[in-house]
């Protein structure tokens, strides 16, 4: 098992559900053997704790700050761009399906994004980013959806060998320094993509896509639990637990990441 695999793994049981019903089930498991405060200890609280979490007013609240800290890309206010990059996200491969049925929402979110400015600016080449995995990548796919969509395939850049946002920065650095480049990426992605691209020398101007915007629901299904509540806060908590890991390797070395 490589570095890489190992850091997602653990990465992914520190995400509130997994995290939650190890919590949980640690409580059931000491109220089977009987240690009814120990097991009352865990299990109440973190029930607790998942059911707020899953109620969208929650987690809306814990997440607006991250969600508003960047404006949708206005096309006013640029009057050139170089590079649209998109970021890779999630991928579900199947040969048997077109490449837009093989990429996940998010992927699809922030390639519609992309190729939103991309209409407004013919001269800017659309770079799509982004790994993968079963002879499959990210950028791959998003080539060829937006190939489908009517982008001439001579605007469209790979970066098919990046496995995360550090590496997509480090591998496009040659490209993008000195050039005007428009960040796709989800809105609770994007701060750290920043980061790890400034740490690069490049300049990008925020595009955030893939909102959540949970408080745009009827009021009454915002105290109503919901998976998509779940799934984003899982996504924040995903950024923020990113964002640690970045200050701890650049403790250790500055130039790392």
């Amino acid at each position: 098992m490589s570095s890489f695999e190992l850091k997602k793994i653990l990465g992914n049981l520190l995400m509130p559900l997994p995290l939650l019903f190890i919590l949980i089930s640690f409580g059931l498991l000491l109220l089977a053997l009987r240690q009814k405060k120990l097991g009352l200890l865990f299990f109440i609280p973190s029930m607790s704790i998942l059911f707020l979490l899953s109620m969208p007013i929650v987690t809306q609240n814990l997440i607006n700050s991250t969600e508003i800290k960047y404006k949708v890309f206005n096309t006013n206010k640029h009057k050139k761009l170089h590079y649209i990059l998109v970021l890779g996200c999630q991928i579900k491969p199947n040969k048997y399906r077109p490449a837009n049925s093989q990429l996940g929402a998010c992927s699809l979110s922030r390639l519609v994004e992309g190729l939103r400015i991309a209409r407004k600016y013919p001269q800017a080449k659309l770079i799509v980013s982004g790994y993968g995995y079963d002879g499959t990548t990210s950028s791959e796919l998003m080539k060829k959806t937006a190939y489908s969509l009517g982008l001439h395939h001579t605007r469209i850049l790979t970066n098919p060998k990046a496995k995360d946002t550090a590496q997509e920065a480090k591998l496009l650095a040659y490209r993008l320094v000195d050039a005007k480049v428009a960040l796709v990426t989800s809105s609770a992605h994007m701060s750290r993509s920043i980061n790890l691209f400034n740490q690069q020398g490049i300049d990008v101007i925020a595009a955030p896509t893939d909102f959540y915007a949970l408080n745009e629901q009827p009021l009454w299904r915002q105290f109503v639990p919901s998976p998509e509540a779940l799934l984003a806060i899982t996504a924040h908590q995903h950024e923020l637990l990113g964002t640690l890991w970045i200050k701890l390797l650049r403790l250790y070395d500055p130039e790392s990441i």
